[in-house]
């Protein structure tokens, strides 16, 4: 066992579209715990992703942000390349 991961499977809570539509700021409260798959004839439709503080918010828009991740590849591409400044060269 030693050296090997297990994969933790979390329970997605799952909702017709019609129990959403009829009660939105409960489901809203609820996803600032756990996405919500939203699902239309038993299928999955949507997800419900809450936030609870504007932070969590801004790291949404942050993480999804593809100018974003863009930025954060290629400053790792020139660090692997040997362009940068080590963090201990920056202290004074």
């Amino acid at each position: 066992m030693a050296g090997q991961t297990r994969k933790v499977r979390v329970k997605v809570k799952q909702v017709p579209l019609a129990e959403v539509k009829d009660d939105l700021s409960r489901y809203l409260r609820e996803a600032a715990k756990g996405e919500i798959v939203i699902t239309r004839h038993g299928k999955p439709a949507g997800v419900l992703i809450g936030f609870r503080s504007e932070d969590d918010w801004f790291d949404y828009r942050l993480e999804n942000d593809p100018r974003f991740l863009d930025r954060v590849a290629r400053a790792r591409d020139s660090l692997r390349a040997g362009r940068g400044i080590r963090l201990e060269d920056l202290k004074a």
